[in-house]
């Protein structure tokens, strides 16, 4: 026991620690020396020392920083994404010229698939840096972050530094995933505690609760990902630099079908380059109709089904030879197609419009029905909304019935009628104001008896007075509405400068209208030409 107890000395003197820890290991280290070994309290205390030298004070992976060498690595691993690694590259520049510089938080926002995770390991590579993850979803305990106080049985530090410590280094890449799936309870706030972790102006002393010294966080670069910042607090995004990533267009899930999902799969199913060809048509074909996504997960995932069917008629048969997946036979492999090639409306209809939405798991078209019936002037909403989208519908109700001549309504006889507004699928909650435009031109078509254009999509936020305010996401809605077969998209005039990096092919395949009123969206969108009516001005509210 004096042995162990005369090499844990030399070990705090030799480790290199900062003051304070230093201080408070030669503390404890006396405490140990005056508690009996069989004693509860030596374990407790021998534990605390273990982790107090165990981690990285002073540690660092030698700086390794190449812009050129950055660029290829980048290049090599992500297709397209050249804004997002613009960004990267100049942080890795200003790291260059001044390596004190305190790193921005980055936070990669996406749907799924589309290489958030990939990125932050990447960036590691780049930087010649050691790479560490933390899944933030699910977690409910603010000491899962801080870390539990000694007075608990079995207390730890928090996450953020049991990674800190397995990776050996005070300056990794640091990734917190699904940072927009952190939950609270009775037991704490896990988003507040990641304040402190996030904040540079703070994290150079982050005090855990278990080693009850300062520990510095400056040299760490973290790096956030999420599918959606809705669900992260004001106060935390604010610590946030947001790298928006959006869902990838046709041609580019052609590319990277063909230079990383194909070969990754043929591997991870023991064949050979040669063994398994699947041509340009057969992967439009998985594409269009096999998957229905932002990302490219579940096309690897085909490609992965694929290799296995390959791989099996080898094992079976000794040897396949070369097989060759075309547009004609890749109903054999990959099954009978799970999506139509397009899945707007086939004609024009009365009280239908069409509206684009955001997910987290992209973009996607909603259809917005409309039916009336005798009766007094009410509206009635279903389809699983929220109270922001039923707002919507009663603002969009109230503005059609008080500017119907502005909308080509001659006669709506709203006072005996009323109007039952439905939006599929009903087991689907939806929210938002994005379905504000679309209401009102369901509504104006309704009672003006004229069809709303099939292959036109809208989406905007309206106000009573009739204007259409700017919306969010409106990149991942465009591409989600050209997939689906659209060919012209209504956006608030003020979304403009949303779409300067707009794929080219997906601008060649959709016209993009800017409307600043209702009436403009129902002159594009209602089949029949100009209103009856063109619109006037619009009186103030409270004034006739």
């Amino acid at each position: 026991e004096e042995d162990g107890l005369e090499s844990l000395r030399r070990a705090v003197e030799a480790a290199g620690l900062p003051d304070a820890a230093r201080e408070q290991a030669r503390r404890e280290l006396g405490r140990l020396e005056r508690t009996p070994p069989h004693a509860p309290k030596y374990h407790v205390i021998r534990s605390y020392l273990d982790w107090l030298l165990g981690m990285p004070w002073s540690r660092e992976s030698p700086p390794s920083l190449d812009l050129a060498r950055a660029r290829a690595i980048l290049d090599r691993d992500h297709h397209d994404l050249e804004e997002v690694k613009e960004r990267i590259l100049d942080h890795l520049a200003v790291l260059e010229l001044n390596p004190a510089t305190q790193a921005p938080i980055f936070c990669f926002v996406g749907p799924p698939g589309v290489g958030k995770t990939s990125l932050g390991r990447t960036i590691a590579e780049a930087l010649g840096r050691r790479f560490t993850r933390l899944s933030l979803g699910g977690i409910r305990d603010e000491a899962e972050i801080r870390g539990h106080r000694r007075t608990y049985v079995g207390a730890l530090p928090g996450r953020i530094l049991q990674a800190i410590r397995a990776v050996g280094v005070r300056n990794p890449v640091f990734m917190l995933d699904e940072i927009d799936k952190l939950g609270q309870d009775f037991r704490g706030d896990p988003t507040s505690a990641l304040l402190e972790v996030l904040d540079p102006a703070q994290n150079h002393s982050f005090s855990d609760h278990y080693l009850e010294v300062p520990f510095d966080l400056s040299r760490v670069l973290f790096i956030a990902t999420g599918n959606t910042l809705a669900s992260v607090p004001p106060a935390l995004r604010d610590r946030l630099e947001v790298l928006p990533l959006s869902g990838y267009t046709p041609r580019q899930k052609l590319e990277i079908a063909r230079r990383f999902l194909l070969p990754r799969q043929r591997a991870e199913a023991g064949l050979g380059p040669g063994e398994l060809c699947v041509t340009p048509a057969a992967l439009r074909r998985l594409i269009h109709e096999y998957t229905r996504e932002a990302g490219v997960r579940e096309l690897e995932r085909q490609f992965g089904r694929l290799a296995r069917k390959v791989a099996r008629l080898r094992v079976e048969g000794g040897s396949a030879g070369r097989v060759r997946v075309t547009a004609r036979n890749l109903a054999a492999f990959a099954g009978r197609p799970r999506y139509d090639r397009e899945l707007a409306g086939r004609e024009d209809e009365v009280g239908v419009a069409t509206t684009l939405a955001y997910t987290p798991a992209g973009g996607e078209i909603l259809f917005v029905e409309a039916v009336r019936m005798p009766g007094q002037g009410r509206i009635r909403l279903t389809g699983h909304l929220g109270e922001v989208l039923k707002e919507s519908a009663r603002a969009a109700w109230s503005y059609v019935r008080a500017h119907a001549a502005a909308l080509g309504i001659a006669d709506g006889g709203f006072e005996r009628a009323d109007v039952h507004v439905h939006v599929p699928a009903g087991a689907t909650p939806k929210d938002g104001p994005s379905a504000g435009v679309a209401l009102a031109v369901a509504l104006a078509s309704l009672f003006g008896g004229r069809p709303v254009r099939h292959d036109v999509a809208m989406t905007g936020e309206i106000t009573l007075r009739g204007r259409v305010l700017p919306v969010g996401a409106v990149k991942e809605k465009v591409m989600a509405g050209a997939q689906a077969g659209i060919r012209t998209v209504l956006l608030p005039r003020r979304n403009q400068a949303d779409l300067e990096d707009l794929a080219p092919e997906v601008r060649a395949q959709v016209e993009i209208v800017w409307i600043d009123r209702v009436e403009e969206a129902a002159l594009h969108a209602l089949v029949g030409g100009r209103p009856a009516a063109e619109p006037g001005p619009v009186p103030e509210p409270g004034k006739r």
